[in-house]
């Protein structure tokens, strides 16, 4: 049972974001650019950072959700699983395997990036604004991940709720639907 008041419907970071719709509004629009704005990182890969971040800050709900949202872009049921267990070994590019280095580092410490890190992921092509965004998308979800574990918001473990999230962020992004949540009132995940 999450810490405040949250409607029940609403699990994860959802319910938070209906609770405070004055500040949730600005941060929807950060995360709406970030993953899903012009770049040029995928949604796919840009997903994979939330992933890895989320997954190493033991965040279940957010971890599930953007790994059921990344493998519905790559087409790929178990590419996240693979990431988590091992980024080296992944089927993923030279570049990306970097980046997500990068973004494991931000995730510890903003510190710990180094010019080394820095200097790999460019010598696989990533761009300044690749690295950029690849760092501010993971401080971005060690913010989300505390937000969430923070006040105790329940994550379902109904594999259907993360495939219909998934499909929800591949449609229409990180905004609030126009019509709110009300059609999730009447489902049940466990």
């Amino acid at each position: 049972m999450a810490h405040i008041k949250v409607e029940d419907h609403l699990p994860g970071v959802t319910g938070l974001l209906e609770f405070r719709k004055d500040a949730s509004q600005p941060l929807r629009e950060l995360t709406q650019l970030l993953l899903r704005g012009p770049n040029t990182l995928t949604e796919a890969e840009r997903e994979l950072i939330a992933v890895v971040v989320s997954n190493k800050n033991e965040c279940v709900y957010c971890t599930t959700s953007h790994a059921a949202a990344a493998d519905a872009y790559y087409g790929d049921n178990h590419l996240s699983e693979n990431v988590k267990k091992d980024i080296e070994t992944a089927p993923i590019s030279d570049k990306m395997k970097a980046l997500l280095t990068i973004a494991l580092y931000v995730q510890e410490s903003g510190k710990n990036v180094t010019k080394q890190s820095i200097d790999r992921a460019k010598s696989f092509g990533a761009s300044d604004m690749e690295i950029h965004d690849t760092v501010m998308i993971a401080a971005l979800f060690c913010f989300y991940n505390r937000y969430v574990d923070g006040l105790n918001t329940f994550a379902p473990s109904d594999p259907v709720y993360y495939a219909e999230m998934a499909k929800r962020l591949k449609e229409t992004g990180y905004f609030r639907p126009k019509l709110g949540y009300d059609d999730l009132k009447h489902k049940s995940y466990e």
